[in-house]
């Protein structure tokens, strides 16, 4: 069964006010005509198997639940299995729950290889005949064995993730890791793979199978300039211009944000000033940042019941950054985390204490 439609202005006013009585003050920030919850649920970590399967689909299905519309995958998560479980939560959502597709913004990657359920055990012969034989891509294509961006390839990761999530159209597609490219190619080659990749997505937006794309990095934004691994925001968006004109779909952008990593903080002013919508990642720096925070941190955040709290009450009141992610796979940590929607934001007189 494919779910139809895409998150809508109508579907997301609906879903925020599902929690009218419940939800703080800023949890739902609007952002493309769209309302987006401050706290989305990401799908990056876990074994391979059908018990994480079954987790992460309990867990998509209880944050939406609680108040989480922004769900985040990648194709290479779990070797495609992520992207399958969402689809089971899906389903549930839209047949037990009375939930619908239009409420929720679905995110999803692709770039990197993402096998099928389980690591091949032959990579080469994997590659060869999922993607050279086809025609999709060439081995050459493939920057240090695992990272491909070409407009074939990138067509070829759409598709498989439309068919594994079980819907018509993803709201967000992100090109994952670019910066991956960067140590192979020179700075000229990366931008016009960049401007090709994204005239292909352009196209996907006519044809209705995504609705925004943008990149999904990692060091592309917080690298300093003379690492000749920095991205410019600027030049993307110039880019997508040149791709799709001013009503372009370049409009998120994806970084990891936290009190161990705020270096990127600028670019989540700049990116206001660009009209793209910035989410974070690893906002809890896979679970590192959820135990044993001072209490000169605790306490201008509002001194919360617990640290993982904390550190996704850092990243979700941080100015120019819509939607703090946080990788769930377990309803307990769903509700647990999620207490926080009922919180609101702190003030950035409050934020700014961090840094004095």
């Amino acid at each position: 069964m494919t779910v139809a439609n895409h998150a809508t202005p109508e579907g997301t006013a609906r879903y925020r006010e599902r929690f009218a009585d419940r939800a703080a003050k800023n949890h739902f920030r609007e952002r493309e005509n769209l309302q987006l919850s401050s706290i989305g649920i990401g799908t990056y970590l876990g074994n391979p198997d059908e018990e994480t399967d079954v987790r992460y689909c309990d867990a998509v299905v209880r944050a939406v639940q609680l108040g989480v519309n922004v769900i985040d995958s990648a194709a290479n998560y779990r070797f495609q299995r992520s992207e399958r479980s969402i689809g089971d939560a899906l389903k549930t959502l839209t047949t037990e729950h009375d939930f619908a597709r239009d409420e929720l913004l679905l995110c999803t990657k692709g770039g990197y290889l993402p096998f099928d359920g389980a690591p091949p055990r032959d990579v080469r012969a994997y590659v060869e005949e999922t993607f050279v034989r086809p025609g999709i891509a060439s081995f050459d294509d493939f920057v240090g064995g695992s990272h491909c961006m070409t407009p074939a390839y990138l067509q070829h990761q759409l598709d498989q993730s439309l068919r594994n999530m079980g819907v018509a159209t993803v709201d967000v597609y992100y090109i994952h890791n670019p910066e991956s490219q960067l140590g192979a190619v020179s700075e000229t080659e990366f931008y016009d793979r960049l401007q090709r990749a994204f005239e292909r997505l352009e196209q996907n937006r006519s044809d209705g199978k995504l609705r925004y794309y943008g990149v999904a990095t990692w060091n592309g934004f917080r690298a300093a300039p003379e690492s000749g691994q920095q991205h410019s925001l600027e030049r993307m968006v110039q880019l997508a211009r040149e791709a799709g004109g001013e009503g372009h779909g370049f409009c998120f952008i994806q970084l990891p944000f936290n009190l161990a990593m705020p270096e990127a903080f600028s670019v989540a002013q700049d990116a206001m000033d660009f009209g793209v919508t910035v989410v974070a990642s690893a906002s809890m720096l896979q679970a590192r940042l959820a135990r044993g925070l001072p209490d000169q941190v605790r306490a201008p955040l509002g001194s919360l019941k617990t640290d993982a709290q904390t550190a996704i009450q850092f990243v979700r009141s941080t100015p120019g950054i819509t939607t703090a992610l946080v990788g769930m796979s377990r309803v307990e940590h769903v509700e647990e985390n999620l207490a926080l929607i009922q919180v609101e934001p702190v003030s950035e007189e409050s934020f700014s204490q961090l840094f004095s």
